[in-house]
């Protein structure tokens, strides 16, 4: 997942987010709200909230590390807002990814996870997918963190953006997200849908990753079909007890972050999730994550946790709902008033 800081927020908002349409709610239009267990979010919330700086932010984290009421916290000090640019509210789900590996090639291992070299350009698109796989360039310059058995699993992994290496000798390593070549993401279920291969009802990780095995030749210009590359550092600083790191430079939770598009969501922000499907959610998340598919401002990706079980949840996840995000009272206004 990209890093961004919260106050990356404030000059975005003056682009995208100026031509969205946001309203004031109150808290009986939260379904749900009642229920939550608004102490569990505002520890989420704590886990991120002394890196915002601007406005009231740093005011409200010092109070909320107080011990007082969790639901009066956020009734008191903050306004649920609606923020809508047009589009329909869609939400995913995505995984920490635990996989075997290894720390040196091996006939069974051949799939490197990379570091980013140091002459690939900030921002710019450089070497695509398919440039970067087919070509040498990136091979015996020491940038290989770990190798992996399955290119598909290697695909998944850059597009989670952070996983768990298992290694032979029983070591786990952990990977976080370390840059990318500057192409945008296109999705690959899509493109099995746009060649009539699949309903797009049927697309799902599982699916696609049975296709790709099953076709040793079209399987690999499927996953070049999205130009974008991603490269990774090793986190395994972070406690095996705590999530993957997040666009916050944090420990993310499961089941309480939400990535967002910050053009729309100030990163750090608590946001009221409303989401329908099989699995319908009503739960007080906290924005602490971002993605390169996540754009618009009620779209979200749900973080469900390390592991198999996991990613199977998580890749079934495609429904629809709402985002509220929860502003300081005075910053709701400024920005209803303003549009």
């Amino acid at each position: 997942m990209m890093h961004w800081v919260g106050a990356v927020f404030v000059l975005a908002a003056m682009t995208s987010a100026a031509f969205a349409e946001t309203r004031l709610l109150d808290w009986a239009d939260l379904n749900g709200w009642e229920e939550d267990d608004h102490a569990t979010a505002r520890a989420v919330f704590r886990e991120t909230c002394g890196d915002l700086k601007d406005g009231d932010w740093p005011a409200l984290c010092a109070i909320a590390n107080k011990g007082s009421d969790a639901q009066s916290f956020f009734e008191t000090f903050f306004r649920p807002v609606l923020i809508s640019d047009g589009n329909d509210a869609l939400f995913t789900g995505y995984f920490e990814p635990e996989l075997k590996g290894a720390r040196t090639k091996s006939g069974r291992f051949r799939y490197p996870l990379y570091q980013r070299p140091s002459d690939a350009p900030n921002g710019a698109p450089w070497l695509t997918r398919q440039e970067i796989e087919t070509s040498q360039v990136l091979e015996g310059r020491g940038l290989e963190i770990a190798w992996l058995a399955d290119p598909v699993d290697k695909f998944f992994l850059q597009i989670q953006g952070s996983g768990r290496i298992k290694l032979e000798n029983g070591e786990t390593i952990r990977v976080g997200y370390g840059g990318k070549n500057g192409h945008p993401y296109r999705s690959i279920g899509k493109e099995l849908v746009r060649r009539g291969i699949f309903d797009a009802h049927q697309v799902s990780a599982a699916t696609i990753r049975r296709w790709v095995k099953q076709n040793p030749n079209a399987g690999p210009s499927l996953l070049w079909h999205n130009p974008s590359y991603v490269f990774f550092r090793e986190v395994s600083r972070v406690p095996s007890d705590k999530g993957p790191l997040g666009a916050m430079n944090r420990s993310v939770t499961a089941g309480r972050t939400l990535a967002v598009d910050p053009d729309f969501v100030p990163l750090g922000a608590p946001v009221w999730l409303e989401k329908d499907g099989k699995l319908p959610m009503r739960r007080l998340m906290v924005a602490q994550d971002t993605g390169s598919a996540i754009k618009g401002a009620q779209r979200g990706d749900i973080f469900y946790g390390s592991g198999a079980e996991a990613g199977r949840i998580a890749g079934r996840i495609r429904d629809g709902g709402r985002i509220v995000v929860l502003l300081p009272i005075e910053e709701a206004l400024a920005r209803v008033e303003g549009q």
